[in-house]
C-alpha cells in the first residue's frame, strides 16, 4: 500500500468512525512504496481467479466423465477450490501484515504455478483436488493483495467489476477450452494472474518481520469452523456438531488472545459484523444461482447449453458494469441506503430464480445476483476495514473476504443439493 503523508494522514478514520466508502484509505499496516499501483495491474492480478472458479460451471459433466465419477462428485473440484480460497485469504492477509506484500505476492505466485502443474498432470481425483487447493491458495493471495492495495472504494469497484466480468466470461471460456483443448486447460486459466506479479512487485517493499508469535491455534480453529459451515449442505449433522464445538473453542480462544488471528475488536464492531454477514449471504446466493441458473433455464425454457452460456455471460457482464457505476456513487447514497439497495436486489434475484419460468427473467436474476455480490464486495469491504484498528486492517479485510468466499464455497454445494443433484 502507498503510505499516507501530510494532510491526508489526518483524514484516516478511526476504528469507530463511519467514513464514506469512496473516501476511506486502504487498509494496510505495512509501509509500501509511495507510488500507487496502477489499477489495471491490480485488476489483472485479482480477476483471473474469478474466471478460474467459474470456468467449471458448464463442464461438471465433462470432468465427471473424465475422472469416472458423478457430476456431484465432480462438484468437489469446485467446492475445494472455493473453500481453499476462503481459508487461505485471511492467512495471506496476516502474512501481508507480518512480512509485507512482496513476500506474500511471490509465495502466492508459487502456489498458483505449482497447483496448476499438478492439475495439468494428475490422473487421480485426490491429487487433482490437492492441485486445485494449491491454485486457490495462490489465488487467495492475489485477491487479498489486490484488495489491500486498491486504496479507495472506486478502485475497489474496478476490481470487483472486473472480477464479475471475468467471472461472467468464465463459464463460456471453460466450455470452449474443454471442447477445443481439455477440461484441464479450463482449470488452468488462473495462470493469467502471474502476468501481473512482476509489475505489482515493483511497487512493493520488503518490511521487517512483525513482532509477536503467529496465532496458529486461532488460524486452525477458524479454518475448521469455516470448513464445517461449508459442509453443512452435504453433511448436516456432523458439520453442525463440528461447527458448534469449534465455535465455542474459538470464542474462548479469542477471549484469551484478543489481538490474535481473529481480532476481538472486529467481532465487537456492529459495522464489521453487518458487513461480513451481508457478504456471506449475498455471495452464497450469487454462487448458488451461478450453478443453478443454467440447469433451470434448460429445464424450464428448453434452451441448449451454448445459448444458456452466452445469455448468462451477457447478463453477468451487465450486472458487473452496474457495480462499477454503483461503487462510484455509493458515497453520495450513504451506508444505510447502499446496504438496503444491495439486500433488496439480492432478494429479488433469489425470488426470481425460485418462481420464474421465462429465460429472460432467469437471466435477469443472475445479473441482479452478480450485481449484489460484487457490489457488497466493493462497498462493504471498505466499511469492514474501517471498523478495526489501523494495525489490524489487512486482517480485517482478509476476514471480510473469507466471509465472501465462503459464499463461493457454499454456492456449488447448495446448487447441487437443490438443483444439480
Amino acid at each position: 500500500m502507498p503510505t499516507t503523508t501530510g494532510a491526508a494522514a489526518t483524514r484516516t478514520p478511526s476504528p469507530s468512525s463511519s467514513p464514506s466508502p469512496s473516501s476511506s484509505p486502504a487498509p494496510s499496516a505495512v509501509a509500501e512504496s509511495a507510488r500507487r499501483v496502477p489499477i489495471l495491474w491490480l485488476a489483472l492480478l485479482a480477476t483471473p481467479v474469478a474466471a478460474a472458479n467459474n470456468a467449471t460451471v458448464l463442464i461438471l459433466d465433462d470432468m465427471g466423465r473424465a475422472l469416472g465419477i458423478s457430476t456431484a462428485g465432480a462438484s468437489w473440484l469446485v467446492t475445494v477450490f472455493a473453500l481453499a480460497l476462503a481459508i487461505a485469504t485471511p492467512l495471506i492477509a496476516t502474512l501481508v501484515r507480518r512480512r509485507g506484500t512482496r513476500t506474500a505476492l511471490w509465495l502466492s505466485a508459487a502456489f498458483v504455478a505449482a497447483g496448476t502443474a499438478v492439475v495439468a498432470a494428475s490422473p487421480w481425483l485426490p491429487l487433482t483436488l490437492a492441485g486445485r487447493a494449491g491454485q486457490a491458495a495462490g489465488g487467495a493471495g492475489m485477491v487479498a493483495i489486490a484488495m489491500n492495495l486498491a486504496g479507495t472504494a472506486r478502485r475497489m469497484g474496478v476490481i470487483s467489476a472486473g472480477t464479475g466480468i471475468l467471472g461472467a466470461v468464465g463459464p463460456l471460456l471453460g466450455e470452449r477450452l474443454t471442447g477445443t483443448v481439455s477440461w484441464r486447460a479450463a482449470l488452468s486459466v488462473v495462470m493469467v494472474t502471474l502476468l501481473a506479479v512482476p509489475a505489482v512487485s515493483r511497487h512493493t517493499t520488503r518490511v521487517p518481520a512483525a513482532e509477536g508469535r503467529f496465532d496458529a491455534r486461532g488460524a486452525v480453529l477458524l479454518a475448521v469452523l469455516s470448513s464445517s459451515l461449508v459442509l453443512l449442505p452435504s453433511n448436516p449433522l456432523p458439520a453442525l456438531a463440528a461447527a458448534a464445538v469449534t465455535g465455542v473453542l474459538l470464542s474462548l480462544h479469542i477471549r484469551r488472545r484478543p489481538d490474535g488471528y481473529v481480532p476481538a475488536a472486529a467481532l465487537r464492531s456492529r459495522l464489521f459484523r453487518g458487513s461480513v454477514l451481508m457478504a456471506l449471504a449475498l455471495s452464497a446466493s450469487y454462487f448458488t444461482l451461478l450453478f443453478a441458473i443454467p440447469r433451470l433455464i434448460a429445464d424450464r425454457a428448453g434452451w441448449p447449453t451454448g445459448s444458456v452460456a452466452t445469455g448468462q455471460m451477457a447478463a453477468m457482464i451487465i450486472g458487473s458494469l452496474l457495480t462499477l457505476v454503483f461503487a462510484a456513487v455509493a458515497a453520495r447514497l450513504g451506508r444505510t441506503r447502499v446496504r438496503a439497495i444491495l439486500l433488496v436486489v439480492g432478494v429479488l434475484a433469489a425470488t426470481a430464480a425460485v418462481f420464474a419460468h421465462s429465460a429472460v427473467i432467469l437471466f435477469a436474476a443472475i445479473g441482479l445476483a452478480v450485481f449484489s455480490a460484487t457490489g457488497v464486495n466493493a462497498t462493504q469491504s471498505m466499511v469492514a476495514a474501517s471498523a478495526v484498528p489501523d494495525a489490524q486492517r489487512p486482517t480485517g479485510i482478509g476476514l471480510f473476504q473469507l466471509s465472501y468466499l465462503m459464499g463461493g464455497a457454499l454456492g456449488p454445494a447448495l446448487a447441487t443439493l437443490l438443483v444439480l443433484g
